[in-house]
């Protein structure tokens, strides 16, 4: 684009709940400020979890950030109205459910020529009604995102228009990750990591009856588990590593800030869960340089090759899951080698450039389209 060429508006509203859904839509909105094709607006919607101190620190790096009302769905849309009116965006990128629902509806009562949906999940909370709200819209939307290929799939099977639709994949800053080659494989310690937050959708308690399995072996690797989340599905997993006899072995680290520096340090990243839309956890992992597991579900089987930049796992099997980590920990060679693998589809496939420049190119050419 020209330099004499006004950046398009694009105004991105997340929840303010600092999900993976949030994270992308950040990073999209920073990514943004360093080019000349997209003024960015992050507006967040708030929850109770908001951290002001994190919304402020995205304003100090140059961000504009809103926070609009949360507490009832006509509070968040009528303010969301009165930013679009002042922002006047010629796009409206609404990211994850039910925000998809609220920024469409806001974006419509505002006049915002072009609404974009981005679907982070393969599993939402989809009602009739609101499957009916999301249907309605989806006929006054240009596009609608899925962040693979099998969340794709999944607004089809939906009833959402397939023309309407395409996949771009998640993408992480790599720059936290550029001395992940400077960490020797063999140097580092044969443990496993899990960065997931306590939720329905993660399945720690797999990953955790799957290192009692191991143990039975005479096999201990140390397990770090980072991530916040809900408190009683955390007391829920703490449990079960007191019965299993795993006090000693498995840690809980809480929410913790050094992620890329942690999985630097192990030689194993797991990622096992339920449902999912493409977990930027299991992508960071892959950058860092470990051999990564993960339960065969949409979203991660698009990420892993089998066998080749990692390994799959049916969902909740515990002594699946156990097999592979003890093959893993028996032959480091071919933890090695399935490690390189994952790092080079990370570099190549997943990086926060890459996605920019496929949401820019979308964001542009609706903005010229209108």
């Amino acid at each position: 684009m020209p330099a004499s060429t006004p950046p398009v508006r694009v105004l991105h509203f997340v929840t303010g709940g600092f999900s993976g859904a949030t994270q992308v839509a950040v990073d999209l909105a920073s990514a943004s400020l360093s080019g000349r094709r997209v003024e960015p607006l992050l507006v967040l919607r708030r929850k109770r979890n908001t951290d002001a101190a994190r919304v402020q620190a995205l304003q100090d790096q140059g961000l504009a950030v809103r926070v609009v009302p949360g507490w009832s769905h006509l509070a968040t849309i009528w303010a969301l109205v009165k930013i679009c009116r002042e922002f006047k965006p010629e796009v409206l990128v609404a990211h994850g459910f039910p925000e998809h629902l609220l920024g469409r509806h806001a974006g419509l009562w505002a006049g915002v020529k072009a609404l974009v949906q981005v679907e982070h999940n393969t599993r939402e909370r989809y009602t009739r009604w609101r499957l009916a709200q999301a249907r309605w819209l989806s006929a006054r939307s240009a596009w609608l995102v899925g962040v693979s290929e099998g969340v794709r799939r999944r607004l089809v099977e939906l009833g959402f228009p397939e023309a309407k639709t395409l996949a771009i994949p998640n993408g992480i800053r790599m720059e936290p990750f550029a001395d992940a080659e400077l960490h020797a494989f063999d140097a580092r310690v044969p443990g496993i990591v899990m960065s997931a937050r306590f939720a329905r959708q993660k399945d720690h308690l797999t990953l955790i009856r799957a290192i009692a399995l191991l143990k039975q072996q005479g096999l201990t690797p140390p397990v770090l588990l980072a991530g916040g989340g809900k408190d009683s599905l955390r007391a829920q997993a703490e449990a079960e590593v007191a019965k299993l006899g795993l006090q000693g072995q498995v840690r809980f680290l809480g929410h913790h800030k050094g992620v890329p520096e942690l999985l630097m340090t192990q030689q194993i990243c797991v990622l096992s869960t339920h449902w999912e839309g493409m977990p930027l956890s299991l992508v960071e992992g892959m950058a860092a340089g470990c051999a990564v597991v993960g339960s065969a579900v949409p979203g991660v089987q698009e990420l892993i090759i089998d066998q080749v930049t990692g390994f799959l796992v049916p969902e909740g099997d515990a002594k699946a899951l156990a097999e592979v980590l003890a093959e893993l920990l028996r032959d480091p060679g071919l933890a090695s080698r399935v490690a390189q693998a994952a790092r080079r589809r990370a570099l190549e496939e997943h990086g926060l450039a890459l996605m920019t420049q496929r949401y820019e190119d979308l964001l542009v050419g609706l903005a010229n389209q209108a």
